[in-house]
């Protein structure tokens, strides 16, 4: 038996204001787009064409979703973006006009540094050592 995890969802408040910063300026991939109604589309993205797992970007669709935009693990970094190349990825992202938090730091565990997209979600962009 393979299993994984196929997607995980990522509350928005407009679905093409978040394909442009995810899909624009951090270079995921547009998995899919499929309109299911007038207000609601299933709009998966990854960080590679290859990835396993998904994000499912959800628009806001009641008030208590949308207080949950940037806060959805409750201040804490919820995700971690992996990557092969850190300084090439960091200098990408600083020409692209991501907001670090920090400046890159070495941990046991990575090169790490903290950026925030535009709904006020923190992420790691991380290189195992």
């Amino acid at each position: 038996m393979s299993r994984h995890i196929h997607a995980l969802t990522l509350v928005v408040p407009d679905y093409d204001q978040a394909i442009a910063f995810y899909v624009g300026k951090l270079g995921f991939t547009l998995v899919q787009d499929t309109k299911l109604d007038a207000a609601k589309r299933w709009v998966l993205i990854a960080p590679a064409p290859d990835a396993q797992t998904n994000i499912l970007l959800a628009r806001a669709a009641s008030p208590e979703q949308s207080n949950a935009i940037g806060n959805q693990t409750g201040g804490r970094v919820g995700f971690f973006l992996h990557s092969d190349d850190f300084d090439a990825d960091y200098a990408h992202m600083l020409a692209q006009g991501v907001n670090f938090l920090e400046k890159p730091r070495s941990e046991p565990y990575a090169k790490v540094v903290v950026f925030q997209d535009p709904f006020g979600n923190k992420w790691d962009l991380l290189q195992s050592l």
